[in-house]
């Protein structure tokens, strides 16, 4: 799993995190509660306290965001990448 600079400190400085899940198929809440079983402070960083995905962050399974295929839903296959990415604002 890819780990955003800013939610690197919630993760032990790492960029990337290996996960496994047990259950089969997985879908990406499956992936995401491993996650936290070796980052919890992403947690909250990333789900609402209701357990969806903030609005301002955005999750992606391989190329396709989690908001068109399904939420937490979304099916994972062995080997795929997921990668969060904060919502990033400011400027002129």
């Amino acid at each position: 799993m890819l780990i955003p600079t800013p939610l690197r400190p919630f993760a032990g400085g790492r960029s990337r995190i290996p996960i496994e899940v047990a259950k089969k198929p997985a879908s990406l809440g499956d992936a995401l509660e491993a996650l936290w079983g070796v980052a919890a402070g992403v947690r909250d960083r990333v789900l609402t306290e209701q357990g969806d995905v903030r609005p301002h962050v955005n999750v992606f399974v391989g190329t396709e965001s989690c908001r068109w295929t399904g939420g937490l839903d979304t099916p994972v296959a062995d080997g795929a990448e997921i990668a969060i990415f904060p919502a990033i604002s400011g400027g002129r």
